[in-house]
């Protein structure tokens, strides 16, 4: 007869709950497991119920025999979005902070050890500084000009150079949909469409790849404009303007950065759909700006005629995102793990300053899986 563990009932309430699931739910869900008798005591489950049950809450086997529950929650504010509401606690986004924080953490003392040129952007303006000021050392530390998008035919064609140019000046990025590499567990837009993970010496920028290509291109430069404060944040889906202050300078910075009002005056008359193609947007980002600058510049979008707009907006049934991948394994992991972070693992590996069992752990990516990412896809 297998061996039955006794533990508190409570610590699997805790345990569904930490998974953003009810009791209720997980019960009707998983009808062939006894959670119920496990919760009143009339039973208890042998080890291999219960590390099956910890599989399906996503939560450490260990944690279900702690004295004292773990105090988790993510390490900076989300703002907007269903995130940002009563500090709601999301177990995937929390995971995948864990996952880029390890990251940064073997970054910093590998970029050190190594002597390698880190980021000059964090930390080089405060809130005090004009929008315009801001827009000005972005675009000197990339390297682009007003109108660097209206050259590009696809929005992700936009994107890609956004991130290399993002990357080269010491900015590690990653894109996912989902935590790690578990398609059952997806990255909800309203949960997180991208955070900054402010650092010296390795800052970080994650951008949710399940939301659209135009807001992928926002949450770059918005994100980007965090580590220019050296505030960490991330932030969700929403349709209400956020109100704090760092936030609003952030939006002000991105959207000066990506439509610049001397250039939207200009590209006006060609109307909204244009200039959201040219400018690499989407409509609502145009409609907001020629709104918000309707008092600088006559004949842009006035009040009435962007509450039409909004209506009209509001109602559009939501497009599904294509998927990018190409249907390449290997072309979505480089977007997971990261260009410039895959290639210094490579190096470290090669010159024995990190095991191929950290460099798998720190990739996701395993045994001929690690080896042919690493020949052939950097």
């Amino acid at each position: 007869m297998a061996d039955r563990v006794n533990i508190a009932g409570d610590r699997y309430c805790w345990a569904i709950q930490r998974a953003g699931l009810s009791v209720d739910d997980y019960i009707k869900n998983h009808p062939n497991v006894a959670v119920s008798k496990w919760i009143d005591g009339t039973k208890a489950p042998t080890v291999k119920q219960l590390e099956n049950f910890a599989k399906s809450v996503n939560v450490p086997f260990g944690f279900l025999f702690l004295d004292n529950l773990p105090e988790e929650s993510i390490p900076f504010p989300v703002f907007r979005g269903e995130a940002g509401r009563y500090n709601n606690f999301d177990l995937n986004v929390y995971d995948t902070v864990n996952i880029i924080l390890q990251r940064q953490d073997w970054l910093e003392d590998y970029l050190v050890e190594n002597e390698i040129e880190t980021c000059k952007l964090v930390g080089c303006i405060n809130l005090n500084i004009p929008i315009s000021e801001a827009v000005g050392k972005l675009r000197a530390y990339l390297n682009l000009e007003p109108r660097w998008a209206f050259g590009f035919t696809r929005l992700e064609t936009a994107v890609s150079c956004m991130t290399e140019r993002l990357e080269n000046i010491g900015i590690f990025i990653a894109y996912n949909g989902v935590v790690g590499n578990n398609t059952h567990r997806p990255l909800k837009v309203t949960e997180c469409r991208g955070f900054a993970l402010v650092n010296k010496i390795a800052p970080y920028i994650f951008v949710n790849s399940g939301d659209a290509p135009t807001a992928q291109l926002f949450t770059l430069v918005h994100e980007a404009v965090h580590i220019m404060l050296g505030i960490s944040a991330g932030h969700a889906a929403t349709d209400t303007l956020c109100r704090e202050r760092e936030e609003q300078y952030c939006d002000m910075v991105a959207a000066e950065f990506l439509v610049p009002a001397t250039e939207l005056q200009k590209e006006w008359c060609y109307g909204l759909k244009k200039c959201a193609r040219k400018f690499c947007v989407s409509e609502l980002v145009i409609a907001r700006r020629a709104h918000d600058l309707e008092h600088i510049f006559l004949n842009l979008m006035t009040d009435k005629e962007y509450r039409e707009f909004w209506l009209i907006y509001s109602k559009r049934p939501l497009k599904p995102k294509k998927n990018d991948s190409g249907g390449s394994f290997y072309r979505t992991s480089l977007k997971r793990v990261g260009r410039m972070f895959a290639i210094h693992i490579n190096n470290a590996v090669k010159s024995s300053q990190l095991s191929y069992i950290e460099a798998y752990r720190l990739t996701g990516l395993h045994g001929s899986t690690y080896s042919n990412f690493m020949n052939n896809n950097i």
